[in-house]
C-alpha cells in the first residue's frame, strides 16, 4: 500500500493528514499517539512505543532469570 501525504503548516507546525484507510489500517482514531521510529531505510509508523516493547523485553528475561525468588515471595 503507498499513500502520498502532504505536509502542511499549522500554526508554527507542520502537519499531515491520514486518510481514513489508513487511519483503518493502523487501528488509530483521534488522541491516539503515533510512534515514527527510524529504520536503514527511513522512517517506520507504528502505534506501540519501541522503548516500551524494548523494556518488556528485558523486564520478561530478569523475571525469567529470578522466576524461583518471584514465585517464593508470591507465597507470603
Amino acid at each position: 500500500m503507498s499513500v502520498t501525504v502532504k505536509i502542511r503548516k499549522s500554526g508554527n507546525s507542520m502537519s499531515v493528514i491520514l486518510p481514513k484507510e489508513v487511519l483503518a489500517r493502523l487501528n488509530v482514531k483521534e488522541g491516539d499517539e503515533l510512534f515514527m521510529v527510524e529504520t536503514q531505510d527511513g522512517y517506520s509508523v507504528t502505534r506501540h512505543d519501541p522503548k516500551f516493547a524494548h523494556t518488556m523485553e528485558v523486564a520478561e528475561r530478569v523475571f525469567d532469570r529470578f522466576k524461583n525468588a518471584y514465585r517464593e515471595l508470591a507465597k507470603k
